[in-house]
Order: C-alpha cells, then structure tokens, then sequence
C-alpha cells in the first residue's frame, strides 16, 4: 500500500471500540527530545503517545522543537501504528498524554472508571464524498446513486447514514462497502462515475492519480450543517490525559496544551515547510503527497466549551447508532478538562 493506512489498522470492530486512523508502518517510531519513556519525574520526561495518521500531524512541529531541545521537559514522543498499540500504554500508565480516535478516548474513560480526560480536539472529519462528475456538490446529490465507501459497523458508515438520515435521504442512496478506503479509491480511479467516501489521505492520493476526480462534498461541514446551532462537529482525533497525571502536574499538562497548541497552528500556517517533516515520521508517504493532504486533514485544537460542545455532539450520535463504540454510556462531565480553568482533574 506503499505508506498509506493499512487495512487493519484503520477498519474497525466497533463491538470493541478499536476506530484506529494509522497509517502504515505498525513499529513504534520513538522521537524524543532526550528523555526516553519512562527516565526522570513523569514531569521531566512527559510521555506522549500518538497514531501514525492525520491525528498526530498537529504533533510534528512540537516533536521538531522537542527534538532541537526548544520544548521544557524533554518531552518524549512515540509514534504507533494502530490503537492496540497506544491504548494499553496508556492503561499501563507508559504514557501520560495520547492522542486517539475520538470514540477510543470514550471507551478509554469507560473502561478506567473515569480515569482519563480529554484535553482538546485535535482533527476534525477527514471524510470526503469522492467523485469525478461535478454536479455533486451537496448531499441531495447523491440521490439514487450508489455511494462506496469502508467501514461498515464502524465510524465511516455511522457518519454517512447519520447524515443521510438528517437530510431525509436514507432510502434514496445505496452504500455498498468495501473491505478498506485503498479499495474504494482504486474502484474510483479506474471509474470516475463512480461515487465514493473516503478518508484523508485517501482521497488526497485517488484525486492525485485521475485528474476527473475531486473531493465534492466535505462531510465534517455537512456534519455541521446538520448539527445546527448545537455546537457537535465531526470529529476524529482527541488528545487525552491521564487523569492522575493532570492532578499531579497541573502545569506540566497546561505547558503541554499551549505547545500543542501553537504546533498545530504552525503545520496549518505552513504546510509545505513541514510536509517533509510529517513524511519522515511515517504519517503520510511522500511529502508531495502531504503538502497536498495536510490542508484537507482538518487540524485543530478545540479546547474547553468549544471542545465539550463538539465532542458531546458526535459521542450522542455515536451512542445512539451503536452504544459499545464508546463503551457503553456517554462521558461524564468531569471527562472534559479545561485547562486553563483548571477544571476537570
């Protein structure tokens, strides 16, 4: 698949909640600024672990200044491949603070009794509708056609059929599924009448090899669109922390945001500055391929009401299509940390 995801990694079982965005390359890929994982005061050597995939982006300037020792700390960084690498570093307590799909940190709450907390919102949807006829610009559009896309069970399908059914199209669009987004994207680029979802970088890469084909329709703004004045975004990457980490090293942790913070306002900012950045950490396969998805990878940082209104929004839809895909009963209040109100911890 030549550095794109891998089909394990990204497809999910959503009875057990493992919704992973990874891209290839399933080894850890350590970066450190000096301390390795596990040396000094959890303070000194703060352990971060991230998935190799859109989510983790935002992190690559933060994992440069780290490295040239710009970043107090000497924060230590690992990059994995899919989510049952990351999730038992955290439960082991081998990491402080990671960054997962947004229904993994809600299992993750779940299955700790409370024990995590999200800290910000750092990719919103990278879900596209894919196709080469230029008449399809809105949802309506897709009426009477056939749409394929990954993921059925999972976080693709739940998003899809959530908006299909807002805009009153759930018996006038056929899904057919595939087995992962490589697939959907070879059936569109040997056929661009046809109509696919698929996922960044994925529909960066199938746009890349047919020039008929274009993302048509951003499914996070149709996401908002439907969500209306409730605040619930599309959401795909969260940044938790480990809630007794938090309440131990309160500054450590608001060090931490603020950096990534300004990390992912950078690789926004300057996209192809850091595309040979984000390639050379395993995320995406080439730099002229990252320069091209970055800015349809959808990076931020949403942080206090702004993250629990998004996050609450998507986790209900979730909840409602599935309950196990974010274990089983919605977050609590106390799952969304302000930092800089010191809440939450």
């Amino acid at each position: 698949m030549n550095g794109m995801m891998t089909r394990r990694a990204w497809l999910c079982s959503t009875a057990s909640a493992c919704a992973a965005i990874a891209m290839a390359g399933c080894g850890a890929h350590e970066v450190s600024g000096g301390a390795q994982p596990g040396s000094g005061s959890p303070a000194d050597a703060m352990r971060i672990a991230s998935l190799k995939g859109p989510t983790s982006i935002g992190l690559v300037p933060l994992m440069a200044w780290a490295k040239d020792g710009k970043v107090p700390g000497s924060p230590a960084f690992s990059l994995m491949g899919s989510i049952e690498e990351a999730a038992p570093r955290l439960l082991r307590g081998d990491a402080d603070i990671a960054l997962l799909p947004a229904n993994m940190a809600s299992v993750l709450y779940a299955k700790t009794g409370g024990g995590i907390a999200a800290l910000n919102v750092n990719t919103l949807g990278v879900l596209s509708v894919v196709a080469g006829d230029g008449r399809v610009s809105e949802l309506a559009d897709l009426a009477g056609a056939t749409v394929h896309l990954a993921g059925k069970g999972a976080i693709p399908e739940y998003t899809v059929r959530y908006l299909l059914d807002a805009a009153g199209l759930s018996d006038a669009v056929r899904l057919e599924f595939k087995s992962a987004p490589d697939e959907v994207a070879a059936l569109l680029v040997e056929d661009p009448d046809r109509i696919g979802v698929l996922p960044e970088p994925f529909a960066t890469a199938a746009c890349a090899r047919s020039e008929r084909l274009a993302p048509r329709i951003d499914l996070a703004e149709a996401w908002e669109r439907a969500a209306g004045a409730s605040g619930s975004k599309l959401v795909t990457g969260v940044t938790v922390v480990r809630r007794a980490f938090a309440r131990d090293h309160p500054e450590a942790v608001r060090a931490f945001a603020a950096a990534h913070r300004a990390s992912a306002a950078e690789v926004v900012r300057h996209p192809d500055a850091w595309a040979q950045a984000v390639a050379d950490a395993g995320i995406v396969a080439k730099a002229e391929l990252a320069a091209r998805a970055i800015p349809r990878c959808n990076i931020v940082c949403l942080e206090g009401a702004e993250m629990r209104d998004a996050l609450r929004g998507y986790l209900g839809v979730l909840y409602d299509a599935d309950p196990a895909s974010v274990g089983g009963s919605l977050p609590g209040e106390d799952f969304y940390l302000d930092v800089e109100a010191g809440e939450g911890a």
